[in-house]
């Protein structure tokens, strides 16, 4: 019998263009973050890429100073320029993922809307 590695969601069908959403294959809540990495020295943007799980810039010194020593920025609104040093990291909402719940209202008649209302204004 051989064992099967239980395959972890790549979360590939949430698109970049969104801030967060909920992923259609596992249900998990995903927040999309970009990254970008900038020198140290000169702070001039660097072309970001993951390795083994880390942030880092494509190339070990820099173009403009020559500097080795970057730090890694969270960008909260990208922009078109950005896009081409940046990198995009899915990341899991543990606490939205786990607190979820969903309702449905079947509306029959006027009366169940009334009612709903009266339910959620005693909360």
């Amino acid at each position: 019998m051989f064992f099967q590695r239980k395959k972890e969601c790549t979360h590939s069908r949430v698109t970049p263009d969104k801030d967060s959403c909920y992923c259609p294959d596992c249900g998990k809540y995903i927040e999309n973050k970009w990254y970008l990495t900038r020198c140290n020295c000169c702070n001039v943007k660097r072309k970001s890429i993951i390795k083994f799980g880390t942030i880092m810039p494509e190339t070990k010194y820099c173009p403009n100073c020559g500097s080795e020593h970057f730090h890694v920025e969270l960008v909260k609104n990208i922009n078109f320029i950005d896009i081409n040093f940046a990198v995009l990291v899915k990341e899991v909402n543990e606490e939205l993922s786990r607190n979820r719940s969903q309702t449905w209202l079947e509306r029959e008649n006027n009366e169940s809307i009334r009612l709903l209302s009266l339910l959620t204004q005693g909360l």
